[in-house]
């Protein structure tokens, strides 16, 4: 009888660029600009990415393009949030007064410094001309390609 292996490294493989972007822009204004330079039509998503982190529950927005001629999904994510949550002091001079901590959230916490992240499944275009194409547009200050291997939070990436 014959004997048959199966070598999981064959499945570990992840076909998706990763790009960073670093923009002031507000999302939808991104999203259009993005639509327009790289003639895309990235689309809200109906229900934002929500990632659970210490104890917060964050939800990044997000837009999304899936092209069936070329097999391909475009995902445009803001990778920073602000949560504010309520606390009372309990331990000072004006002990049952009610503050606000607002604290910042990332997607991929490694990229702390990029606005948005543009996550491109199955893409068969050179990353470098998406990159010089998104350089392009006058209000991306920079944009970069990401090495998604060496990211330690990439099951943020999993939607």
């Amino acid at each position: 009888m014959a004997i048959h292996k199966l070598i999981m490294d064959d499945f570990d493989s992840a076909d998706y660029i990763l790009i960073a972007i670093h923009s002031s822009l507000e999302d939808y204004r991104l999203a259009y600009f993005v639509n327009r330079e790289l003639d895309i039509r990235l689309e809200r998503c109906i229900k934002d990415l929500g990632v659970k982190q210490k104890n917060d529950l964050a939800f990044f927005s997000r837009y999304t393009f899936e092209d069936p001629y070329q097999d391909t999904a475009w995902n445009l994510i803001r990778n920073k949030e602000s949560i504010t949550a309520a606390h009372t002091n309990t331990a000072s001079l004006f002990a049952g007064q009610e503050y606000n901590v607002s604290t910042s959230v990332f997607l991929l916490p490694e990229l702390k410094t990029a606005d948005y992240v543009l996550k491109i499944d199955n893409a068969e275009q050179q990353d470098a001309t998406i990159v010089q194409s998104l350089l392009m547009v006058k209000h991306i200050a920079t944009a970069y390609k990401v090495d998604h291997y060496k990211l330690k939070s990439k099951n943020n990436l999993i939607f």
